[in-house]
């Protein structure tokens, strides 16, 4: 469709183009407002990208869709507090001077029969266009978002809001068949009998695989209930990283979990997690659906995602030239732009230690990647701490893309920059999670990437070459005369300690002139 016959609706919910529209090109700021069954959100990212930073994100627990199945009708109080949420969240937006806020409402709205009268109680209200979307399309939408931190994602995406439930299909990056169902924690809560509720979710999800087609060996979790689950799996199992975002589980585990759970007053569970008492309130309940999914269908891994319908809206505008790009990759090179001293650098670094690591697969390249694209990102802390300020930022951060394996990898690399020793940190319970080859990899990066930076050159030709032949155990730099001043003794005994990782003998040679 050309651009002169192009209407709102061809936009989807924003109603108006993020990426190709030049006059959006430099977008700063892209503001969703997501009114859920149970919760009502505001996420705005910072910035219309591949990988987007979360500029704000504020939550608000209103219970809108409690009472829907029995009464027809929203939470009247939900209702209330909804409302004083999302106009609140519109001040917000104008107080930022950005681009208007979109926004969204799912099962609660779309099947109370006062949902209409809300979405016009909100427009006159705020301004704003509650868009209802189906529950197809929250499906599909979810696991867009799925896709924005895995690119080439394939399993089964399964979306729990409070009145519902949605599964969609991905091959290999590619969103399949889409269902919805009822099988939401408030839409159970008015199921009493236990074996009832039970009864009642084991035939939906029956009804559901039957539609849905063959199991998938990875099934990625996305919404609140799932993410508390995930929580307590971590508690129980005395998981020492708590993001939430790629953790991974087994459906033993998951198991193992839901009976602890069971064993359990939830006070005490919120006591351990910090999790909120509405949110808690509905764990038992979305673990009766948990089990009875994995019963079903039988994943080999259950991945948890940060990211659900708020990023595929996001995602649903991007060019393929830009889906296709490393989500990981994009947001170190976001966060080299803002906050290194020599913007750009980190890319000369990438070449100039490329001969270290011929030998490593795509995967963990990419990780190295990312980390010489980090490696100067936190200068401003205090020298003391700043390999700790790198290594909380680069296991903690908004990350797609990054296994948690690969975040501590990453992390501990970056401490290596600044530190030659990982002893004595209070890291070491993460470290247990890395293999020794792992351990000996991410040092020998560090090492390398702070060697490096004593080379204040940011061409690779000033920088010179190294040459590490692995069976002879020799570790060379090769300089050209120009640069050779650079090489004092900091940076020889730096060079030493890189060799020393190693195992290798260091090498300097001087590079002869071309002519």
């Amino acid at each position: 469709m050309s651009s002169a016959t192009e209407t709102v609706e061809d936009w989807g919910h924003f109603g108006h183009p993020l990426f190709n529209d030049p006059a959006m090109k430099y977008l700063e700021r892209v503001g969703v407002v997501d009114v859920g069954s149970n919760s009502v959100r505001l996420v705005i990212f910072d910035g219309a990208a591949r990988s987007p930073a979360y500029f704000y994100n504020e939550k608000l627990m209103a219970a809108l869709g409690a009472g829907v199945q029995q009464t027809g009708r929203l939470n009247p109080e939900g209702r209330r507090r909804a409302l004083v949420a999302i106009r609140r969240f519109q001040l917000l937006a104008a107080s930022m001077s950005m681009a208007p806020l979109t926004a969204v409402a799912t099962a609660a709205v779309r099947e109370a029969e006062d949902g209409p009268e809300f979405c016009d109680e909100v427009k006159r209200e705020t301004g704003l266009t509650l868009h209802v979307i189906p529950g197809e399309e929250e499906a599909r939408l979810s696991a867009q978002g799925v896709l924005l931190g895995w690119p080439d994602a394939s399993g089964m995406v399964c979306d729990i809001g409070g009145s519902s439930m949605e599964l969609a299909e991905l091959n290999h990056g590619e969103v399949g068949a889409c269902a919805t169902s009822s099988l939401g924690p408030l839409r159970l809560q008015a199921i009493r009998s236990r074996k009832a509720r039970k009864a009642h979710i084991r035939d939906t999800i029956a009804g559901l695989v039957a539609q849905m087609g063959p199991r998938q060996d990875r099934l990625y979790l996305v919404g609140g209930s799932w993410r508390a689950i995930a929580r307590l799996d971590m508690e129980r199992r005395g998981y020492p990283l708590h993001v939430l975002h790629e953790y991974r589980m087994t459906p033993k585990s998951v198991r193992e979990t839901v009976k602890w759970i069971g064993e359990h007053p939830l006070d005490d569970l919120r006591a351990m997690t910090g999790i909120s008492e509405a949110r808690m309130a509905l764990v038992p309940l979305a673990c009766e659906v948990l089990k009875g999914l994995i019963r079903a269908l039988k994943p080999r891994e259950i991945a948890v995602s940060g990211y659900g319908i708020r990023e595929g809206m996001l995602y649903e505008q991007m060019p393929d030239k830009l889906r296709r790009r490393d989500p990981l990759v994009e947001a170190c090179r976001f966060a080299e732009a803002k906050d290194a001293r020599r913007p750009g650098f980190g890319r000369v670094l990438y070449k100039f230690l490329s001969p270290l690591f011929r030998q490593v697969p795509p995967n963990r390249a990419r990780v190295i990647k990312a980390a010489c694209l980090l490696h100067d990102v936190s200068w401003r802390a205090h020298p003391d701490y700043r390999h700790e300020v790198c290594f909380d930022n680069a296991t903690r951060a908004s990350l797609g893309g990054l296994t948690h394996t690969a975040r501590i990898f990453l992390g501990l690399a970056l401490l290596h920059r600044y530190k030659n020793s990982r002893e004595e940190t209070r890291f070491s319970p993460l470290f247990e999670l890395l293999t020794d080859s792992d351990l000996r990899q991410a040092q020998v990066l560090g090492r390398a990437m702070r060697f490096a930076s004593m080379l204040a050159a940011d061409d690779l030709e000033a920088m010179g070459e190294l040459r590490w032949f692995p069976k002879k155990k020799v570790l060379e730099l090769w300089l050209p005369a120009r640069s050779m001043g650079l090489f004092g003794e900091v940076a020889e005994a730096r060079f030493k300690a890189l060799a020393g990782s190693l195992e290798a003998d260091p090498v300097v040679k001087r590079q002869r002139r071309v002519r």
